[in-house]
Parts: C-alpha cells; structure tokens; sequence
C-alpha cells in the first residue's frame, strides 16, 4: 500500500473527503518525523513503538575497489510491532494457509 492508496482507505473508511484524508495522513506523518528528529519515541498502543537508535561508526569495505572506507554513526529509525499488530498479522497468515 503506498500513500496514496492510503488515503483512498481512509478516506472511504471514516467518509472524508480524499483531500481531508489526505491533509490527515501528511500532518501524522509530519508530527511523526518532527518528534523523531528530536530523539524521542513514538509509541501507539496496539500498534507499536517507532524508536531513533544510533548506530556506531565503522568501517566497511567498498565492494568496488576491495579497500576498506570509514562509515560514519548515524541515527537510525527502528519499529518495534505491538503484539495486536503482530496478532492481526499472524491471524491473515492462518487464513492464507
């Protein structure tokens, strides 16, 4: 699903109009990244916990040439899913099978 399939779904489950669902969808994900970017967790309960992690520098090799290249720390984002997630998930797979 990407965004604008999104929209469509939400639009059509909560009977908004596609670009008020649309205006939704852009300030959640803006209120998403903004307080990531400050470090913090974005926990919802039955969903998940969308944490920012660093990740140490190292060195790796540059497939290329063989040589090694220094690659530096970085934030990361990381998703942890919430069990009612993980529960929907496991329930569409046992229908599948």
């Amino acid at each position: 699903m990407n965004k604008g399939q999104l929209v469509d779904a939400l639009s059509s489950a909560e009977d908004l109009s596609k670009s008020k669902a649309a205006s939704v969808v852009d300030a959640f994900l803006d209120v998403l990244t903004k307080t990531m970017a400050t470090g913090e967790q974005v926990a919802i309960a039955g969903f998940g916990i969308f944490t920012v992690k660093k990740r140490p520098a190292r060195v790796g090799r540059n497939p290329r040439t063989g040589g090694d290249l220094q690659i530096p720390e970085a934030m990361v984002v990381g998703f942890k899913a919430g069990k009612a997630l993980k529960d929907a998930v496991n329930e569409k797979k046992k229908e599948a099978a």
